[in-house]
């Protein structure tokens, strides 16, 4: 069964900068294009950000121009960096693979998600 696995989420103050790493199998990460969601308390899961094979790259709005979404086809791995982290940021995060494109985006496999807590 494919996996894969975040890591990098916890505290940061806001204004500060995380990265997130999502670690793939081989099989999943080299076909399908990839992304993060997010989910923050009493809210559903939301789009973050999404990424192609080739690296096209697709943000919400509300991170676009803070986060930056890349990919590394040679280790298998997936990044979310965060800048200019904000107390509405704070959200369990989640990577995923899927099908489509970067902005016509459909996840299918999940990870386990991560906690990032960006405190006021």
């Amino acid at each position: 069964q494919d996996q894969l696995a975040e890591s990098g989420g916890g505290l940061v103050q806001a204004g500060g900068s995380l990265r997130l790493s999502c670690t793939a199998s081989r099989s999943i990460f080299r076909s399908n294009p990839m992304g993060w969601y997010r989910q923050a308390p009493g809210k559903q899961r939301e789009l973050v950000a999404t990424i192609s094979t080739s690296g096209i790259t697709n943000y919400a709005d509300s991170v676009k121009g803070r986060f930056i979404i890349s990919r590394d086809n040679a280790k298998n791995t997936m990044y979310l960096q965060m800048n200019s982290l904000k107390p509405e940021d704070t959200a369990v995060y989640y990577c995923n693979a899927g099908h489509g494109t970067a902005t016509i985006y459909y996840p299918t496999n999940w990870g386990q998600g991560t906690q990032v807590t960006v405190s006021a």
